[in-house]
């Protein structure tokens, strides 16, 4: 791939320019005589989410018709592929997510686990994704850094050395200072030839992260960030950019793991500004598998939980250190390969400390309860791009909420943010450890006042923003599918949610009267975009909402799946 300002070949030289500039192959065999490229291997992942063991059983657990995760047989492929290509000629490479709603013989000890593992499975540099923020910056720092945690020190009883990669953060800059988080990017050598990874997160971390997580820091715009450190590392010479940038996109169902069918979202926009100089992005966030060109530029993307490695091959001119070709397979990490050793024991010492916490039942389900969001799903698309209508577990949640704070802190209705429902439960007992599955992130919740008028401007952000919020059973409002959409910067003036069809506890709401309402901290903090929450007055916080649920499992066992009925749309009423 061409660069601004790369010399290239002249026409008509003269004797004396041909002397400067040394022999010239006229022949095959001088030719073939030429210094051959240099091969360089890329093995990417992304989103790995705290998967240690293999994921559970349904989607999450399979893809391309495939069972596969699980760090044992991730470590195995990692080692295969690296023997295939030049071994000294290989760099592995993330996009972010490797840690945060883990799952929980990850999260109960601050994922350090997770850090070990890939640190042992040969990763050499990470982009930070909005997850790694999930328990803030300092947090972060003592990931890369090591040390134990400064509230529950080193839980398994010996010292956490840090990771073993490097994580690399571009666009996320200390607000006092101007000055980058972490380094915004890193020069590899191989054979000579200078590789450079530029590593960032999506610019809208602040929007889908608790405001402490982000406290202290502000994000810049992916493209223009890219671009800017590419430019100084060009200035080092390295003609080689690669950019790990979790953010991404999606393509069309048709499409398969190694297929670009119809690609959409954020990383689309985000190569097509690139500056040509990059040539290969890695990205992530989206928990999608693709395999693009997009603007001249390779752009791929793992899927998530170390169900799929990405191998790029690279071919470097030695001379001049610029790609001449670039291509990519996502190969699925199979549980036919024997586990890596070394893994299998980090996992037993973990489980082994974890106990017997992890598989004391909490409650039991009569049916499995599912996070999918079944109503609305044919009718709402249009209106709703994102997160639409009701979901089973989503409701359920938000009713444990609810219970949690009736009486504690009055609160006479819940909401829940659809994205932070992370699993299903299955029919049947459920454990200490499939509950934290389904809410890993730890929130607090609050409970704050609202009058209608604001809780009407809240439901009507939800078209904005592009995520229903699960209601609790307390709620009840009609959606006009053919109303209009409010403008971002004023989400009360939407005419989706029909005026007067809003209630609570049967009662339909008055405008100028005020109701307790809890949410978990992040929506209370304006996260997910609802930033008419944070207009809510009187906040008392209150308990984990781990802890709630658990304890509406409890007391509610036998719990059964809720009614998908606390949304309605006109056409649904009109019919009845």
């Amino acid at each position: 791939m061409s660069r601004p300002g790369m010399r290239r070949a002249a026409v008509g030289l003269t004797a004396l320019a041909v002397a400067a500039l040394g022999a010239v192959a006229t022949t095959g065999e001088q030719a073939d005589a030429r210094p051959k490229p240099v091969d360089v291997t890329l093995l990417a992942l992304n989103d790995f989410h705290g998967n240690l063991e293999p994921p559970p059983s349904g989607s999450n657990g399979t893809i391309a018709g495939q069972t596969a995760g699980g760090v044992e047989y991730l470590a195995t492929h990692l080692a295969e592929l690296r023997a295939a290509a030049k071994k000294k000629n290989t760099i592995t490479v993330a996009a972010g997510d490797l840690i945060g709603a883990s799952p929980l013989l990850s999260a109960a000890f601050h994922d350090e686990p997770t850090i070990e593992a890939l640190s042992m499975a040969g990763l050499d540099y990470a982009s930070v994704g909005n997850h790694e923020f999930d328990e803030g910056a300092a947090e972060l720092l003592r990931i890369q850094n090591g040390g134990c945690h400064p509230v529950d020190g080193c839980a398994d009883g010996t010292p956490y050395r840090g990771a073993g990669f490097q994580y690399l953060s571009a666009n996320a800059f200390k607000t006092a200072t101007g000055k980058p988080l972490m380094a915004p990017y890193a020069i590899h050598k191989v054979q000579g030839v200078k590789v450079g990874f530029i590593g960032m997160t999506l610019e809208g971390t602040p929007e889908i992260v608790s405001q402490q997580g982000v406290a202290g820091l502000t994000f810049a715009d992916e493209a223009e960030t890219a671009n800017r450190y590419a430019r100084e590392l060009r200035r080092k010479g390295v003609q080689t950019i690669v950019v790990l940038l979790h953010e991404g996109g999606a393509q069309a169902a048709t499409g398969g793991i190694n297929d670009c069918v119809g690609m959409t979202g954020p990383i689309v926009d985000i190569a097509n500004r690139m500056d040509p100089s990059i040539d290969v992005v890695v990205s992530g966030h989206t928990h999608q598998a693709y395999n693009c060109n997009i603007n001249g530029k390779l752009v791929t993307s793992a899927s998530s939980f170390g169900r799929l490695v990405t191998d790029i091959d690279l071919k470097i001119d030695r001379h001049s250190g610029d790609v001449l070709s670039a291509s990519a397979n996502n190969v699925v990490v199979t549980r036919d390969v024997a586990k890596d050793p070394k893994q299998t024991a980090l996992i037993d010492r973990y489980k082994t400390v974890l106990g017997p916490v992890a598989g004391r039942q909490v409650g039991e389900t009569t049916t499995a309860i599912t996070k999918t969001q079944e109503n609305l799903l044919d009718t709402c698309s249009a209106a709703v791009p994102a997160s639409c209508g009701e979901s089973p577990l989503g409701n359920l949640i938000a009713d444990a909420q609810l219970a949690a704070t009736d009486d504690e802190q009055n609160a006479v209705a819940a909401f829940m943010n659809p994205g932070g429902v992370r699993a299903n439960l299955d029919a049947g007992p459920v454990t200490y450890e499939e509950a934290f599955t389904v809410q890993p992130f730890a929130n607090n919740l609050v409970t704050l006042d609202l009058t209608g008028a604001q809780l009407y401007c809240v439901l009507e952000q939800q078209f904005v923003t592009g995520r229903v919020l699960y209601p609790s059973s307390t709620v009840g409002y009609v959606v006009d599918l053919d109303g209009a959409t409010a403008p971002t910067a004023d989400p009360c003036a939407g005419t989706r949610v029909v005026r007067g069809s809003l209630t609570i506890g049967g009662t339909t709401v008055d405008t100028a009267a005020t109701y307790r309402v809890t949410v978990n901290n992040f929506l209370a903090g304006g996260g997910d975009g609802f930033s008419a929450l944070t207009g809510g007055t009187n906040q008392v916080t209150g308990q984990i909402d781990l802890d709630a649920f658990v304890a509406y499992l409890t007391a509610q066992s036998p719990v059964s799946a809720p009614t998908l009925d606390r949304i309605r749309t006109t056409a649904e009423v009109s019919a009845a």
